[in-house]
């Protein structure tokens, strides 16, 4: 098979390949042999047509079965004898097959750019300590209390204070128009609502919302003034004053339960305090585990892009952009944004698109290349095990899970997060960690 390699701007080559006569003959007969067992031609038996009569036939179905099984096989020798490190095929095209029975084509493809590793092994980290402290577990037991907390109605004569939980009724106007018919666009919350729980405090809500309730006395209604800043999200609010009308159902006050073994019990039945606290002290040290395997994971792979240059294929970078892109939208329409928010926000969301796409393909292709080097593969038994784990996610038997991913060509990105995960882990169990006099000193070196 000859193959010659065309390279083009942003890391594209074309590949022209060509196969010779007797590899096309010996699948064409093959292929005209089984239509011809099969077909049905009248005048003759099954199985019995002369081949020039089957060919004639079917000529254009057997060109296409051997352009399906050729084309393929074919390109995958070529990039094999080529030893391009390809990430994309884009096109395949111009398909012809001679008179003599050769074949080419040609094939567009996108190649990893090509650059030097730095030294991945031992590389410095800086690590929090794995200790739990006693000030530690105190504090996660203190976040419990907050958890675990009652609400109880203050007395009948009292306003409301700063840190109360008030449940009020309230509904905003702009010059006596309802927020929603000033701007559409905008939340619910920020329109009014009813039974609406808040906690009173100058931070919380609309600017200086929660300061205008203070004194304010259950069954009682106030108008409440709330000016919004010149750059509020939503173009048709800014710099505009919204008048509320609140009405105050229920002053409630937060009740911490008193930390004690009837309190413990209620977490954990049958479980004393002291078993508890055994209990958030083994939580944190899996907590402080996770911690420093993210930690590991950080420095490295910013000591691998602070270490390794090249530029990016810019086809895959806008693909990864786009992708990317339509995350975060998703991620942001899943908190509330409405799209017309988020038209506001299409600057800022592609700046970060395109930052985090261009993070994720040079990890990739670092690592990619680790793997390589250190001849770090996935095994069928990792993809299987994935799988299994996959479908046990999503409640659903490894054989459907197994057929929507090849659906999708999932099996390929699946078996490429296992590759990426396992060269992470052997450069985590690879690294040096400072000792704090190291760290010490290197942190004065950044003042």
């Amino acid at each position: 098979m000859k193959v010659n390699v065309e390279k083009q701007p942003d890391q594209t080559s074309t590949l022209f390949i060509e196969v010779p006569p007797d590899e096309v003959t010996k699948e064409w007969d093959a292929i005209a042999s089984s239509f011809a067992r099969f077909a049905k031609i009248p005048g003759y038996r099954p199985g019995k047509a002369p081949r020039k009569v089957i060919e004639s036939k079917f000529k254009k179905e057997i060109e296409d079965e051997l352009t399906k099984k050729l084309v393929s096989k074919s390109y995958h020798d070529a990039v094999e004898q080529s030893n391009l490190r390809v990430v994309s095929l884009t096109n395949l095209e111009d398909v012809k097959i001679g008179e003599d029975k050769s074949m080419r084509f040609r094939a567009t493809v996108v190649t990893a750019p090509e650059f030097d590793l730095p030294n991945y092994k031992n590389i410095a980290v800086e690590l929090p300590s794995a200790e739990v402290k006693k000030e530690d577990v105190d504090l996660a037991l203190e976040r419990l209390r907050e958890q675990t907390a009652d609400f109880v109605d203050v007395a009948e004569d009292r306003g409301a204070q700063l840190e109360d939980f008030v449940v009020i009724d309230f509904e905003g106007t702009i010059d006596g128009k309802p927020v929603g018919e000033v701007a559409p666009n905008a939340s619910k919350t920020l329109q009014g609502g009813k039974k609406f729980w808040l906690r009173l405090a100058a931070d919380n809500f609309a600017p200086k919302f929660c300061e205008q309730l203070v004194g304010q006395k259950k069954g009682e209604t106030r108008n409440v003034i709330v000016d919004l800043a010149q750059d509020f999200v939503i173009e048709e609010l800014r710099g505009k004053q919204i008048s509320y009308s609140v009405t105050l159902n229920e002053i409630k006050q937060k009740v911490l339960p008193e930390m004690n073994k009837e309190w413990a019990a209620k977490l954990m039945p049958g479980k004393t305090l002291e078993d508890l606290r055994h209990q958030i002290e083994h939580d944190l040290e899996h907590e402080k585990e996770h911690e420093i395997d993210h930690a590991k994971e950080s420095q490295v792979v910013t000591y691998l892009h602070e270490n390794t240059k090249f530029d990016l294929p810019a086809p895959l970078l806008r693909n990864e952009m786009r992708r990317v892109l339509g995350e975060l939208v998703q991620r942001n329409r899943e908190r509330g944004l409405t799209d017309e928010i988020l038209k506001t926000k299409e600057k800022e969301l592609v700046e970060g698109a395109g930052g985090m796409a261009a993070h994720r393909l040079k990890t990739r292709f670092i690592l990619s290349r680790i793997a390589e080097a250190e001849k770090i593969d996935v095994s069928k038994k990792d993809v299987d095990l994935a799988v299994r784990s996959e479908a046990a996610r999503y409640n659903v038997s490894p054989e459907k899970m197994r057929r929507e991913l090849e659906e999708h060509d999932g099996l390929n990105s699946l078996a490429e997060q296992i590759l990426l995960g396992k060269v992470l882990d052997f450069l985590k169990s690879n690294v040096s960690v400072k000792s704090q006099s190291e760290a010490a000193v290197s942190e004065e070196k950044h003042e």
